[in-house]
């Protein structure tokens, strides 16, 4: 079955604003952190967080380079979730490889590692 120009047009859409969000997370630099709605508001989707969470999902790390693993929520956090397949207990080790520390309840200093562009 085809799908409708309009169903067409909002996937390309959707697809120019995850590039978006990709191109802004691809500027974290190792060893620092961005948040949901940080990366919603360099993209100009304020208010979105929770689409860049969306975008991020969708991102296969063996095939890409997109730092995924740099964004965090806003406590400071990586939102865990089962259907991450553990995919946040790999997403902490890759930032602790990158020198960033965790407090005992789990959260990153976001004073300290806060990316700020």
């Amino acid at each position: 079955m085809k799908a409708d120009a309009g169903t067409q047009r909002r996937g390309e859409i959707l697809m120019s604003t995850y590039d978006n969000i990709y191109a802004i997370v691809r500027q974290i630099p190792k060893g620092r952190v961005a948040t949901y709605g940080q990366v919603a508001d360099l993209a100009h989707l304020y208010g979105k967080a929770r689409l860049v969470g969306y975008a991020l999902y969708q991102v296969d790390e063996r095939l890409s380079d997109i730092p995924w693993h740099r964004v965090i929520n806003s406590k400071g956090e990586i939102s865990y979730s089962p259907l991450r397949h553990g995919g946040d207990y790999r997403q902490r080790y890759l930032l602790e490889q990158e020198g960033i520390i965790f407090s005992p309840e789990g959260r990153v200093n976001l004073r300290e590692y806060k990316w700020q562009p």
